[in-house]
């Protein structure tokens, strides 16, 4: 299976892309602390039957990292303009954990773009604020730490591997899930000037993603929604009731708890996510 590796200028930024396969689109976007290759174990599979495209968010990996636009409505506008670019009138969506934001923020905004949506392992920016306690805010220490100004930048650089060990080890199932290669992989894109500032800068923006989301709080996500998430995450499955939770956000709605899996799904368990994916997406046909 040929997978591309292209760029492409819209909404006024460099966007990178991997693309394979032919067929209806779908798009797949990905979440913290990772960039377009979490999606290695789906895009072949997918590429049998799809036209696969899978960007780097704006911020994270090859795509530009400027200084702004980290609100998810711009953040989704991207995506928007992408497809633009590509003659894409519709897709069928793939969000996973910041992508899964930007993911619904895009359903909300583009409605017509959109034929059905799957978030992955996410509790919408809103109601994480909404029903932050104690416990809670212990265990989302890091949406709070990434939004100090410049320190986390200060304290990361050089130490990017540290940083990334911490997360991979302690939001997986199995701790050494994401090693060799693959973890290498993540640290080098860390690495790049620039990156570290653009992941927190998307954390930056939740204030005015939770004004975006409150304002449309009662508009129900038009499409079919799957929502899966990993059962034995302790910050999504173990802290949230999940059907409950996007319940609130979709009428059309299905939803799968991932048993003996953590924050990536796709990643942990991928047999299981792309049989999910493939029996959701059967229907959609360009």
């Amino acid at each position: 299976m040929k997978i591309s590796s292209r760029t492409i200028h819209a909404n006024t930024i460099r966007q990178h892309y991997l693309e394979a396969g032919d067929g209806p689109p779908v798009v797949l976007l990905h979440g913290f602390p990772e960039t377009s290759y979490a999606w290695r174990f789906q895009i072949p599979e997918l590429a049998k039957k799809y036209r696969v495209i899978v960007p780097d968010l704006r911020g994270y990996g090859e795509t530009d990292k400027p200084s702004s636009g980290y609100d998810k409505r711009t953040m989704a506008t991207d995506l928007r303009e992408l497809m633009r670019a590509l003659n894409l009138p519709k897709i069928a969506l793939v969000g996973h954990d910041r992508g899964a934001r930007v993911a619904t923020r895009f359903a909300k905004d583009h409605p017509e773009a959109v034929d059905r949506l799957v978030v992955m392992d996410n509790v919408p920016t809103r109601i994480v604020g909404r029903e932050l306690d104690a416990a809670k805010a212990k265990g989302y220490w890091f949406f709070l730490f990434h939004l100090v100004p410049d320190l986390p930048e200060a304290l990361i650089a050089g130490r990017e591997h540290i940083w990334l060990r911490y997360y991979f080890s302690d939001w997986c199932f199995d701790p050494l899930t994401i090693q060799g290669e693959a973890f290498d992989t993540y640290v080098k894109a860390y690495r790049a000037p620039g990156a570290i500032r653009g992941a927190m800068e998307d954390y930056r923006a939740n204030a005015t993603d939770v004004a975006q989301d409150n304002a449309d709080a009662s508009v129900k996500i038009a499409c079919p929604v799957m929502s899966l998430w990993g059962r034995d995450f302790k910050l999504v499955g173990e802290m949230f009731d999940m059907p409950r939770v996007w319940a609130e956000m979709a009428s059309n709605l299905v939803t799968h708890a991932i048993p003996e899996c953590g924050h990536l799904p796709h990643e942990e368990k991928p047999e299981e996510i792309n049989r999910l994916l493939i029996n959701f997406l059967a229907d959609w046909k360009g």
